[in-house]
């Protein structure tokens, strides 16, 4: 990342090592030190107005989950002064499920999150049908001690619930998987960040390339794409997704 420009990317759509949980063909060298010179560097090249997706979970050690992804994020905000525009969810359809004997719920999100420098510059917003459509929208304004606005009470009562609603930030994908990679994320979770935080010839970064998912997703909406990886096995996965026609630089 040394070699890109302040400012010089609009968008980063991510997801860092968990917790040690793979070992990455042995090229894993993670820790919350390394993290911090990463988010650094991040924090640098995105631009004004820009946002970074970090997508993280975390490892349950000995019946407790570490608390990682939140140290991240609150790091990102309280030492390098970024927002956290939002906390968003990925759920996953098909997540695996754990040993009944481990007493607690099976695991089926990750977080997302939506880390702003400044005020978000991009958002296009992606629409949902509404199940009830051209109904009566009911509910009235409140007062901040909860009573109801009297003011509001006959303009609400007309008020029809419109064709669409912008999406909720709990996502849900089926992740199928990438052969040769142990931990990618859904092509569509990449995909619906690129279009949300980002527009047409923008540039999108990703510093934990691995098999190229947001590289192919920034390729097919038509963004400009920078990814970093130091897994050679993993470059090679990314380059053959991405296709022959970019350009490509492995650094050993």
């Amino acid at each position: 990342m040394k070699d890109i420009p302040d400012g010089g990317v609009d968008l980063v759509v991510t997801s860092p090592p968990y917790d040690n949980l793979r070992t990455y063909n042995g090229s894993l060298d993670w820790n919350f030190e390394i993290f911090q010179k990463i988010a650094q560097e991040l924090s640098r090249v995105v631009k004004k107005g820009g946002v970074i997706v970090w997508v993280v979970g975390d490892a349950t050690i000995k019946g407790s989950e570490t608390g990682t992804s939140f140290r991240q994020a609150l790091y990102f905000k309280d030492a390098c002064g970024l927002n956290l525009h939002d906390t968003m969810i990925y759920k996953k359809k098909n997540f695996a499920p754990l040993d009944p004997k481990c007493n607690r719920y099976y695991q089926e999100f990750e977080y997302c999150f939506v880390i702003s420098k400044g005020g978000v510059d991009t958002c296009n917003y992606i629409k949902i049908p509404c199940v009830n459509a051209g109904k009566g929208a009911g509910g009235y304004s409140r007062n901040p001690d909860g009573t109801l606005r009297e003011d509001r009470k006959e303009k609400n009562s007309n008020l029809k619930i419109k064709e669409n609603k912008i999406k909720g930030n709990i996502w849900e994908y089926v992740n199928h998987g990438i052969k040769g990679h142990p931990a990618p994320f859904p092509e569509n979770l990449a995909h619906d960040h690129v279009l949300s935080w980002s527009n047409e010839g923008d540039t999108v970064l990703d510093p934990f390339m691995g098999s190229g998912t947001t590289g192919k997703m920034a390729n097919s909406l038509n963004r400009n794409f920078i990814g970093i990886e130091k897994d050679e096995t993993y470059f090679n996965i990314a380059k053959q997704r991405l296709g022959l026609q970019l350009q490509f630089k492995f650094n050993s």
